[in-house]
């Protein structure tokens, strides 16, 4: 695992999705979101691709800061295929020229915006998602992919080891923490009407929690949070009593499966993208340690304020069946890649 680069995902996401770009050549694609974590990877993969195979899909990224990426990723900025306009998802201006396909990435999903200003993030989430649905009639685009999330689905039952697609449970409409996944189903709600009405083909993920490089490590995901602690020799504390339950997968796996929506997904049809194997908290935590740090661990037991205090873990079945997808990266070595790209020195 100490040997791997980048690299290596890339080759891995560009085999893996070799059919997708045949189809893809000449396309023209136009981003939301596109230099977020998920958004990066997907840059990342399309310039890949263009390189390895020769194909020539090109992309015009809307992002809200154009200098702020440019710092942050200039491989990706200064590359010619790919154009970035800078603008807010509520209300940016229609890009000129053609668009084959649209990946509507953006969204907030800031656990401070969600506590304190939860209209802010309930209208950037909906109204952006209307916003990118207008920009598809308007430009003819007729296949899309929607980023959503398995917070759609509410609070998890501790007995149901992991949720469906086909699962009709729901946030709280009248609890304001709930505000990011209420409006995620009012965006996939939007979606099925654009759908019937315009006749859109948009293929819907519901994300869950991720691992990989461009992850941060200093905002709300207690995963970077432990992987950043552990590489700075800390110990790694829990502030709760780590029995919440998450499923970790890894972004290169994450990315061929998006690859594989955008191309084949039929209209308007949700799939569960994400681990389907179980990890507390705790134990989050305590592998995170061992693999990179010390190997100390504090469960603190202080009141959980999260979002969600039980089961956040993904069924998915229907995804495997239907396009042959399934994870193949582990849990540890998730981490471990992880924390390399974020220059983690292995001495093993």
């Amino acid at each position: 695992m100490s040997n791997w680069t980048l690299r290596n995902d890339l080759d891995f996401v560009v085999t893996s999705t070799r059919e997708v770009w045949s189809h893809l050549d000449g396309a023209r694609l136009f981003i939301t979101g596109g230099t977020g974590f998920i958004g990066c990877w997907l840059l990342e993969t399309l310039r890949h691709a263009n390189t390895e195979l020769g194909v020539d899909v090109r992309a015009t990224v809307l992002t809200r800061n154009v200098r702020a990426f440019a710092a942050k990723a200039a491989h990706l900025f200064e590359y010619t295929g790919f154009e970035f306009i800078e603008g807010n998802v509520l209300d940016f201006i229609s890009p000129s020229g053609d668009f084959s396909h649209l990946i509507h990435a953006a969204t907030d999903a800031s656990a401070y915006l969600n506590k304190h200003d939860p209209r802010a993030m309930f209208t950037t989430v909906v109204e952006g998602t209307r916003r990118a649905l207008d920009l598809a009639v308007e430009k003819g685009i007729q296949r899309m992919l929607f980023l959503s999330s398995g917070a759609v689905y509410g609070q998890q039952p501790w007995e149901m080891q992991n949720v469906s697609e086909s699962w009709r449970g729901g946030p709280d409409c009248l609890d304001p923490g709930a505000s990011y996944a209420e409006a995620k189903r009012a965006a996939e709600m939007l979606c099925s009407i654009y759908q019937k009405q315009f006749g859109l083909q948009i293929a819907i993920a519901r994300i869950f929690a991720l691992l990989g490089p461009y992850l941060s490590l200093d905002t709300h995901f207690a995963a970077g949070n432990f992987i950043r602690d552990a590489m700075a020799g800390k110990a790694v504390n829990v502030n709760g009593n780590g029995r919440p339950c998450r499923s970790y997968l890894y972004a290169s796996d994450l990315t061929v499966w998006l690859w594989h929506m955008l191309q084949y997904a039929p209209a308007c049809r949700a799939y569960n993208v994400g681990s389907p194997e179980p990890v507390s908290v705790a134990e989050l935590a305590r592998v995170t340690s061992t693999l990179l740090g010390t190997g100390e661990v504090h469960i603190l037991g202080e009141a959980d304020a999260g979002w969600n205090l039980g089961r956040y873990v993904p069924d998915t079945t229907r995804i495997r069946d239907e396009f042959g997808l399934q994870q193949t990266v582990s849990f540890d070595e998730a981490i471990v890649r992880t924390a390399l790209w974020n220059g983690w020195k292995s001495e093993r």
